[in-house]
């Protein structure tokens, strides 16, 4: 019931609408007042309280005897104000009476829900069934629309038809939804098709005629009743249901006989007509399907099998009655049947093994796991109840309560002191899950294993296994290991409680070891990080603690075991001889001739208990300026040292000396000696560059001129610039000016200069103390030049392209084609010539004194090189009869004519044998007409008649030389005065 402060505003609302309702009753006759207020009050109703139902306020309205009767009462009224209703329905009742109107009518369907008995199968355009609309004669338009278009199509008068050929058995799980729209004033209403086989499978050959055999005492659900006038009796009208079936409950597992009757289904109508029930639904006619069965005639509602609740735990099904005809005549409604739980399913826990963890040393308390188990009873009831608690406890160690459980949650804690991993490091606890909230008698259980780790702290610092540990090293060895140190730690291996970290508190100033912690087998390894001299200390204590690389847990200290003392002996070696310093620098002037003392570069034996001998040597030296020696270390030159040498960088020289003792093993040391080498004025300038061009007509005529010297300054610039006096045209044709102290310039005094090129002497001097001159030659070479003032010469467009070697290459390949083109053409002229002298007889009166003639061929081969060819100048030695007669004689044979008169010289004996050979040789080719003029020695070329020359044969006769004069053979050039002075001196 509402409170008082909404008392007025319900008043109002019952009073605005009674107005209201008043109103059109006296405009309307009274069963269009009556219809109104039937048509509002749902709506007042449901405003006015929110507790009253649609259905809270039922009016009915009949007709009697011409007389419309407003019968009912609210079902609800509000604190006695339904006063006003009833006064408004007596009024109406009032207003009724005697008054002829038309009957009352409702737009809209004929029923909320049908059922409609169709066949299994169905061709394309077959009618099925038809639904109704009633329009109460308002005109309008409706129109009709279904839920699956695709399948059925509806026409104006209500028919349903296939539009294709159709299974229905396939639709009928989904109910066919109708909607009529009014195209006036798109109101619109809807209705529900259900499609059920035919009443003869319903009936399923069951005899509809036999009376039903009736269970006794079996409870009835009855289908609301309908409320019809005199003249529809036996018309099905449209109502709405008005109340709810109560659930039916059904044990699950049942072992009853079956079918097992349920309920009786029953409808008021079956007393004046035979009527057929049946149920749809999961369980029913849909999977799973034969469940639930009733009976056709009788209405009884039986279950054919054991059911499960923890597969379905409620069936919901929906009751239909309809006649022979297959016409609903009730509307369907709704069972729900729910499956009791009983107790058949035992707790399952999730996992069979549970793992958990817990610290050493935790206090009672502390969390350490949850187990979870799980039951398919309903968990709303004891079936589903479970309760948790610990069976057994392995080891029960230190006590055997170490763990408790919580018997709702299954979480474990723990309840003692006294986790020691060391000496129980695993717990195994037996768990047990009861349901009928852990009734032991009733309860079914079921357990599981819950293995709990008991997880490690640093409970246990590391001890060493010994107070004093040995070690000894080589002095000067690095990254060596000394000693091993060994701990032993009861903690866990491989974790941080467990791993050892060594420090170094003491004996070890200056950082030269460190103690490492080997990963596998946690041992400290002593080892050398810098190099140690055996000379300095020969021994070492070191004091190293071990600690691990977490602290230990609150409340734990460290026990004395936990340092250690390593002794650790120092081995002398051998070491290696050391400059000092290294390297040395001394300063010299360059230019120290050889054998002069530099130094002495001497080695330090480093090992003061082992009295040895150092012996010195080179190593490097590039320029071979050096010697040391061997026993003082004494280091002198053997060279001039030059600073301007290329083994000087930067003015600085280095050599390397080796330093070697005579210990067992030697060790030898490295020196290095550095000499900066200070610059003297030993070089002198020279101009740069060397060679330039410039114009014959030179516009402007200066060359920009400067010197290099080698030296450094002061000994080099500024330079001083002189033209040298010879030749003389240089100072006539050039003159330098001085720029500055490093440049000059060159120039011309005349305006034109011939092509060519041209070396200028220019005198240079530098600045040093002691001033260096040099005479340098500028090669300048004067060109032809464009009016851009550049050289047009070939040679220098070809220089501009080319290198000197390959200029060079490619005048030797010029100079060698033009001789082979030169012999060619000598070749040829001379095969002319020998043609032409073969052909015509040589004319008697040339005269070719003075002349030089050439010969074809002067020799017949190697074997008349062994001769004395003077025997060929003695004309008077041929035998008479080798003289030819006159006009008979070869081409090529020397004419006949007087010889001029020469000076007499003494005839030189000659050898018969050479004399026989040439005859025999020239009988032969007279005789021979074929012979080749070129191939023997018998080959003579005429030189002409009257040379005061005479003959040159003598020159190779030892016999006659020293008696013949040869002072005439200064006058023909220098190249015979070398034979004049040769043949014509004395002996000696």
């Amino acid at each position: 019931m509402h409170g008082r402060e909404q008392q007025p505003q319900y008043q109002e609302v019952i009073s605005d609408r009674s107005a209201e309702w008043i109103g059109e009753a006296a405009r309307l006759n009274a069963a269009a007042a009556a219809a109104a207020f039937v048509v509002r009050r749902e709506r007042l109703i449901s405003s006015l309280h929110p507790n009253c139902s649609r259905h809270s306020l039922r009016i009915f309205i009949t007709e009697s005897k011409g007389k419309y009767i407003t019968t009912g009462i609210p079902m609800y009224l509000y604190e006695g104000r339904g006063l006003l209703l009833l006064t408004l329905l007596a009024a109406l009742q009032i207003a009724t009476e005697g008054r002829g109107t038309p009957p009352l009518c409702w737009p809209g369907f004929s029923e909320d829900v049908y059922v409609a008995a169709v066949p299994e199968s169905a061709e394309k355009g077959q009618p099925l069934f038809n639904v109704k609309f009633v329009n109460c004669g308002q005109g309008g338009l409706v129109r009709f629309e279904c839920s699956n278009p695709s399948n059925f199509r509806i026409d104006a008068d209500g028919v349903v038809y296939a539009l294709r050929p159709l299974t229905l058995s396939t639709l009928r799980a989904v109910p066919l939804v109708i909607v009529a729209r009014d195209e006036t004033n798109q109101q619109q209403w809807q209705t529900q098709v259900r499609l059920t086989p035919p009443v003869g499978q319903i009936q399923q050959a069951q005899d509809i005629q036999a009376p039903p055999t009736l269970s006794q005492g079996l409870q009835e659900i009855w289908f609301p009743s309908r409320q019809t006038d005199s003249s529809s009796v036996g018309q099905l009208k449209r109502m709405k249901r008005d109340w709810v079936i109560p659930p039916i409950n059904v044990p699950e597992n049942s072992r009853g006989e079956f079918p097992q009757d349920l309920v009786r289904i029953r409808s008021d109508n079956d007393k004046n007509r035979s009527l057929r029930y049946s149920v749809t639904g999961p369980g029913a006619d849909q999977p799973p399907t034969g469940i639930f069965i009733i009976h056709p005639i009788s209405g009884e509602l039986s279950v054919m099998k054991p059911l499960d609740r923890e597969h379905i735990s409620n069936f919901h099904l929906r009751a239909h009655a309809v006649d022979l005809n297959g016409n609903q005549v009730e509307s369907p409604i709704d069972i729900v049947i729910n499956v009791i739980d009983m107790n058949d399913n035992r707790p399952e826990f999730i996992h069979q093994i549970w793992n958990g963890t817990v610290p050493e040393g935790s206090k009672p308390g502390t969390f350490v796991m949850t187990v979870t188990s799980v039951d398919k009873d309903d968990p709303k009831t004891a079936n589903g109840m479970l309760r948790y608690k610990i069976v057994s406890q392995n080891p029960e160690s230190p006590t055997s309560n170490m763990f408790t459980i919580n018997n709702k949650t299954g979480g474990i804690i723990t309840v003692a002191a006294g986790l020691d991993r060391e000496k129980v490091p695993q717990y195994t606890l037996i768990i047990q899950a009861t349901d009928m909230e852990g009734n032991p008698m009733y309860g079914l259980s079921n357990t599981a294993t819950a293995v709990i780790k008991v997880t490690d702290i640093n409970d246990n610092p590391p001890e060493f296994t010994a107070e004093m540990f040995f070690g000894e090293v080589p002095e000067n060895r690095v990254n060596v290991i000394v000693a091993n140190l060994t701990v032993t730690d009861k903690d866990q291996p491989n974790t941080p409680a467990w791993n050892a970290v060594y420090k170094i508190t003491g004996g070890d100033p200056t950082g030269r070891f460190s103690v490492p912690t080997d990963p596998t087998t946690n041992e400290g390894l002593v080892t050398v990080v810098k190099p140690i001299d055996y000379e300095i200390s020969r021994t070492y204590m070191l004091t190293v603690v071990a600690v691990n690389e977490v602290s230990l847990a609150r409340g734990i200290h460290s026990p004395r075991q936990s340092t250690a003392t390593v002794s650790i002996r120092v081995i002398d070696v051998n070491e290696s001889p050391y400059f000092d310093p290294n390297p040395k620098l001394i300063k010299l002037e360059e230019g120290m001739l050889a054998e002069s003392t530099l130094t002495t570069f001497t080695a330090q034996d480093p090992d003061r208990f082992m009295p040895q001998s150092i012996r010195y040597s080179r190593l490097s030296d590039p320029a071979n300026w050096l010697r040391i020696d061997p026993n003082t270390g004494r280091i002198t030159t053997i060279a001039v040292l030059d600073r301007e040498s290329p083994y000087v960088k930067d003015n600085m020289y280095s050599a390397t000396f080796l330093a070697s003792d005579n210990g067992v093993p030697p060790a030898s040391g490295t020196g290095t000696l550095q000499i900066s080498l200070l610059d003297i004025n030993d070089n002198a300038p020279h101009v740069y560059p060397q060679e330039t061009e410039m114009c014959e007509k030179p516009e402007p005529n200066g060359i920009n001129i400067t010197a290099l010297d080698g030296d450094l300054n002061p000994n080099a610039g500024p330079f001083a610039f002189e033209l040298a006096n010879r030749p003389s045209d240089v100072r006539r044709n050039w003159t330098i000016t001085r720029l500055s102290g490093d440049y000059a310039q060159l120039s011309l005094k005349i305006g034109f200069l011939e092509r060519g090129i041209y070396e200028i002497p220019i005198i240079i001097t530098d600045s040093g103390n002691l001033p260096m001159s040099n005479t340098s030659y500028l090669r300048v070479k004067v060109c032809q030049c464009d009016h851009n003032g550049d050289c047009t010469d070939q040679q220098h467009i070809i220089a501009a392209g080319l290198g000197t070697g390959a200029i060079i290459a490619i005048l030797l390949c010029i100079i060698i084609l033009l001789i082979l083109v030169l012999l060619f053409v000598v070749w040829m002229k001379r095969r002319d010539k020998e043609r032409q002298a073969k052909q015509l007889l040589i004319d008697p009166e040339d005269d070719v004194r003075d002349n030089i003639l050439k010969y074809d061929e002067e020799g017949g081969g190697e074997e008349d090189q062994d001769y004395d060819l003077s025997q060929l100048q003695q004309p008077d030695t041929i035998e008479p009869d080798t003289i030819k007669p006159v006009g008979i004689r070869r081409m090529d044979e020397r004419p006949l004519h007087p010889e001029p008169k020469y000076p007499i010289r003494s005839a030189a004996p000659h050898p018969g044998d050479i004399g026989d050979f040439i005859n025999e040789g020239l009988k032969a080719a007279d005789n021979d007409p074929t012979a080749p003029p070129y191939d023997s020695l018998l080959v003579f070329d005429y030189e002409g008649s009257g040379s005061t020359a005479g003959s040159l044969s003598s020159l190779n006769s030892s016999s006659s030389g020293g008696d013949q004069d040869y002072d005439y053979l200064n006058d023909w050039g220098p190249r015979f005065r070398k034979l004049a002075d040769m043949y014509g001196g004395s002996d000696d």
